[in-house]
Order: C-alpha cells, then structure tokens, then sequence
C-alpha cells in the first residue's frame, strides 16, 4: 500500500491469510455470500444493483468495485447502477433526517 492510498489493494495473499487464520469461518462466508447472489425470487443484476446501493451506504470502496463489475457482468447498464446509487444517496440522507428526531427528543420543549 503506497502512502497515498487510504485502503490497501485486494490481493490473493490477504485472502490467503484469511482463510489460513480462519478457515471454517472463511468457507462459512464464501458459501453464505455465493448462495445470496444465486438466481432467486430476485434476477441476479437486480442483487447485483442492490449490493451497489448498500455498498455506498456502508461506504465499502472494495465492494463499490466488486459489485459494480459484478452487476455489468449480470447485464446492468450505467444508467441503472447510477440510479441505484442515487437511492443510496437518498436513504442515507433521509435517514440522518430521520434521527434528527432524536435530537429534537433531547431538546424537549427548550428554545
């Protein structure tokens, strides 16, 4: 990782190191995570897009990338992966709107 970059590059040697210092714990999630994007009730670019949306929410720049590839892989457009990260954008704003009620709990009835 050079000084200039704020996360490592994915690499075949951490997720070696993964799986060697968790191996049951490693297999668990590669099992859960291909079983979830498997053709279901939902096509598999749709939870490809859905992935994109929560991956901008939880601000995840590796699965940013990897679900972004994963859904122009499953046919997405970039129209349609720009739409689902637009609703990202509205959820996460909508939801600090949201807990504001929390402040406004805090401060009573005070002016």
């Amino acid at each position: 990782m050079s000084q200039n970059e704020l996360f490592p590059t994915p690499s075949l040697k951490a997720n070696e190191k993964r799986a060697e210092l968790a191996p049951a714990s490693m297999d668990a999630w590669r099992n859960f995570s291909k079983t979830v994007f498997q053709e279901g009730a939902l096509p598999e670019k749709t939870k490809q897009l859905i992935a994109i949306a929560v991956a901008h929410v939880t601000q995840c720049p590796y699965c940013i990338r990897s679900h972004t590839k994963q859904a122009l892989r499953k046919g997405a457009t970039q129209q349609e992966i720009m739409e689902a990260i637009w609703i990202a954008a509205e959820m996460r704003a909508g939801a600090a709107v949201a807990h504001s009620a929390l402040a406004i709990d805090e401060m009573g009835d005070e002016k």
